[in-house]
C-alpha cells in the first residue's frame, strides 16, 4: 500500500514539475517541444517496459493487428487523441493557458462519472450527484461569462474521456497500448522537430538543450511508469482519489508561473474544486466504512475462535 501511494504521488509531482520544466525549453516552440518529447520518451518507455516485463503487451497487440488489420485504425485514433493531449499539456503553460488546461483535468473525473452512468449503466451515489451538480454550475457560469467554455478545458475533459473509453473498448488499456500510440505518432513528431527556421541551429547555439530534451523524456517516462506501477499496487478507489493530486498541482504550478484567476472566474473554479472535494469526502467515507467492516469481521472471527477453543477444552 505504502509503495503504491509513493508511486502515485511521484507521478503527480513529476507531471507538476513538467509544467515548470517547459520554461527550460524557451528556445523551442510548442510543436518542436512536442516532437522532441515523443522522440525522447519512446526509448525510455521501451527500456522501462523491458525492466518491468511489459514488452509482451507490444507483441500481443502486434499479433492482434495482423489478425484484424482494422485494429490499426482504432490505434491511430487513440494515438491522435493522446498525442494531442501531450501537446496541449506543454502548450498550455508555454502560452499562459495553464489554468484552462488544469481546469480540464479537474473536470475529467466528473466527465468519466457521467460516461460510466450513460454508457455502462453505472449508478451515481448521492455524493456523485452533488459533485456533478457543482461541476455543472461551474461550467455553466463559465459558458455564461464567456459565451463558451475555454477550448483547452473542453478538449482535455472530453478528449481524454474519449481516449480512455476507446482504449477500454478495443482492449489496449495497458502500457503496450500507450507504446503503440507513441510509435504511430513518431513520424509526425519527427516532422515537428524540423519546423521553424534552422531547428538544429538552436542546439548548436544552446548545447544544454540536448540535456533538457533528454530530461524531458526521462520525466515523461518516470511520470508514466510511476502511474502504471501505482495502479498495480493500489486498490482502485485509492488510486483514483490520489489522481486528483495532479490537477491541484497543475493549477498551483500555473499560478506560480504568473497566471491569475480573475475575480469573475472564481464562480467557475470554486464549484469545480468543491465537486472534487465532495468526491474525495465520499472516498474517505467509503474507506472508513470498509475499514470498520474489516475490523468487525476480524472481531467476529476472534470471538468465534475463542468459542471453539472453549468447546474443545470442555
Amino acid at each position: 500500500m505504502v509503495k503504491g501511494i509513493a508511486y502515485s504521488v511521484l507521478a503527480s509531482i513529476t507531471f507538476g514539475v513538467l509544467y515548470f520544466y517547459t520554461q527550460l525549453l524557451g528556445a523551442l516552440d510548442s510543436e518542436q517541444t512536442f516532437g522532441w518529447r515523443i522522440i525522447a520518451t519512446l526509448p525510455v518507455l521501451t527500456l522501462f517496459m523491458w525492466f518491468s516485463g511489459d514488452l509482451i503487451h507490444i507483441k500481443t497487440i502486434f499479433k492482434r493487428i495482423l489478425a484484424k488489420p482494422t485494429l490499426l485504425l482504432f490505434l491511430m485514433t487513440t494515438s491522435v487523441l493522446t498525442s494531442a493531449q501531450l501537446w496541449l499539456f506543454l502548450w498550455g503553460p508555454m502560452h499562459g493557458r495553464g489554468l484552462q488546461v488544469s481546469l480540464g483535468y479537474f473536470l475529467l473525473p466528473l466527465v468519466l462519472v457521467l460516461a460510466g452512468s450513460f454508457l455502462y449503466g453505472e449508478k451515481l451515489s448521492k455524493f456523485q450527484y452533488l459533485a456533478v451538480l457543482l461541476a455543472v454550475f461551474g461550467v455553466g457560469h463559465e459558458i455564461w461569462r464567456l459565451g463558451s467554455i475555454a477550448w483547452e478545458t473542453a478538449f482535455v475533459a472530453l478528449g481524454y474521456a474519449a481516449y480512455f473509453i476507446l482504449r477500454k473498448k478495443i482492449q489496449t488499456d495497458n502500457l503496450g497500448g500507450f507504446w503503440w500510440d507513441m510509435l504511430i505518432i513518431l513520424p509526425v513528431a519527427i516532422f515537428f522537430t524540423q519546423t521553424g527556421d534552422m531547428p538544429f541551429l538552436k542546439f548548436l547555439e544552446q548545447p544544454s538543450l540536448i540535456l533538457v530534451v533528454i530530461g524531458l523524456g526521462l520525466l515523461s517516462a518516470i511520470g508514466l511508469g510511476s502511474y502504471i506501477l501505482a495502479s498495480r499496487y493500489l486498490p482502485l478507489i485509492i488510486f483514483g482519489l490520489l489522481g486528483y493530486l495532479e490537477p491541484v498541482l497543475l493549477a498551483l504550478a500555473s499560478l506560480v508561473l504568473g497566471e491569475k484567476i480573475g475575480a469573475e472566474e472564481w464562480l467557475t473554479y470554486i464549484p469545480i474544486w468543491l465537486a472534487v472535494l465532495v468526491l474525495v469526502i465520499e472516498g474517505a467515507i467509503h474507506l472508513y466504512q470498509q475499514n470498520q467492516r474489516k475490523k468487525h469481521l476480524a472481531l467476529n472471527l476472534q470471538q468465534y475462535s475463542k468459542r471453539v477453543d472453549l468447546e474443545d477444552k470442555t
